[in-house]
């Protein structure tokens, strides 16, 4: 987000204030101001604009302004609160509860306009090994570099969460199977070229996909199981690959 730039001091001199008014008086012309014009709205006569009167409009205004700053606040809070519940506690991107919502959101989509989108659907493997060898903060630091490193491989439009463990989902609006098959490639191929440095060490991320065409009809939890299993024949590829 660009910022705009301070004003400057032009050529011909500084800009000089005008006089100041005593607060006071500025004070007691604002109040009568938005006493009359409150008097006005309320359908006070001028002859029962009392003193008395007077103080109990100011006390009312008051109340007023006192519950509207707390309703901001309210307001506030409950955005915070809301952008908790849908965000992932370890890494800063959307749960899976978040994350069904928008698949259930591009499911509809799609039957409305007939445009599919594409799930991918990732594991971190080794995981455990991770943890029982360099501890648990560097299993946490693995799920965290992880999604970071996908994060810069996506568009500003894609969408993803972390589903649980070491499982994450991509949905990718208006992609067909194979654009997906050649993302999940290229995020697995930038996870290869760079691998964790934890306390001094490398630690190679291996990561299994399945990717699955989003179709009309289906429920988030049936795209999200078809796609594991993809996922899973993968991870089998890759174990077989090794041995």
């Amino acid at each position: 987000m660009k910022v705009g730039k301070t004003g400057s001091v032009g050529k011909s001199g500084p800009v000089r204030r005008k006089p100041a008014v005593k607060s006071g008086k500025v004070e007691a012309t604002s109040s009568v101001r938005s006493i009359s014009d409150t008097s006005s709205v309320l359908g006070i006569p001028p002859e029962e604009m009392t003193e008395r009167v007077q103080r109990a409009i100011m006390t009312l205004m008051s109340e007023v302004e006192s519950m509207r700053r707390e309703l901001e606040l309210a307001h506030r809070k409950i955005s915070e609160l809301e952008r908790l519940a849908d965000q992932d506690s370890l890494i800063n991107i959307s749960n899976r509860r978040a994350f069904v919502r928008e698949m259930t959101r591009m499911i509809a989509y799609s039957e409305r306009y007939g445009i599919n989108s594409s799930l991918i659907y990732l594991d971190l493997n080794d995981l455990k090994v991770i943890n029982d060898s360099h501890g648990h903060a560097a299993g946490d630091a693995a799920l965290v570099y992880l999604a970071e490193t996908m994060v810069t491989c996506l568009r500003d439009s894609d969408i993803i969460g972390r589903l649980g463990g070491d499982e994450f989902g991509i949905i990718l609006p208006k992609a067909s199977e194979q654009d997906a098959i050649k993302k999940a490639s290229f995020i697995v191929d930038k996870v290869n070229e760079s691998p964790l440095i934890w306390d001094g060490q490398e630690i190679a991320l291996n990561v299994a996909f399945g990717v699955y065409s989003l179709k009309s009809g289906e429920s988030p939890d049936q795209a999200l199981d078809e796609a594991d299993k993809k996922m899973y024949a993968h991870k089998q590829d890759l174990k077989k690959e090794k041995a």
